[in-house]
């Protein structure tokens, strides 16, 4: 694993995964929100986008969270390992509540420096429709893609493979 591209509803752990295996595998680690937005949540241009998701997937190492479903093909022609975490609906909304419960106001680690925490009430109505709108499309990236592919259907799984590599590593 060189360069990994981890996806996945909001909600299921992507950026937790992506830093327990970035501190497992001591690959260099990039959020797509962190990359994405700017402060006060403002998008970056398209253009400036594009040349800034060129310029991390053309790096050595890497793995990169998030979906931001118009960057999965450009990330899938270099990741040699997709992982989805394929969680519930009811999971994800619980786990992204909780989530802006606990840092509300704060900026989290994986996001934009000037973008705290809010409360979204369209952000939550998009991980209540994620499986029934964006899976299909994941779906077909991982069919096509030729390289290692992990699909985590509960966080067990992704748990125990964790686990698995931090037993190699010793």
């Amino acid at each position: 694993m060189q360069r990994v591209m981890i996806i996945g509803s909001p909600g299921a752990g992507k950026s937790s995964l992506a830093r327990k295996l970035a501190a497992l595998a001591g690959l260099p680690l990039r959020h797509l929100d962190a990359e994405y937005w700017l402060p006060g949540w403002t998008e970056r241009e398209p253009a400036a986008w594009q040349d800034r998701l060129a310029a991390l997937v053309a790096e050595e190492r890497w793995i990169i969270d998030g979906n931001y479903g118009g960057s999965l093909a450009m990330r899938a022609e270099r990741a040699d390992t997709v992982i989805f975490l394929d969680y519930p609906t009811a999971l994800c909304l619980w786990r992204a509540v909780k989530r802006i419960v606990t840092t509300y106001g704060k900026v989290r680690a994986d996001s934009a420096l000037g973008c705290p925490e809010q409360f979204d009430p369209a952000f939550l109505a998009y991980i209540a429709l994620f499986r029934s709108r964006k899976r299909a499309k994941i779906a077909r990236l991982i069919e096509l893609f030729r390289g290692k592919t992990l699909h985590f259907t509960r966080p067990s799984q992704a748990d125990v493979w964790l686990a698995g590599l931090a037993g190699r590593k010793r």
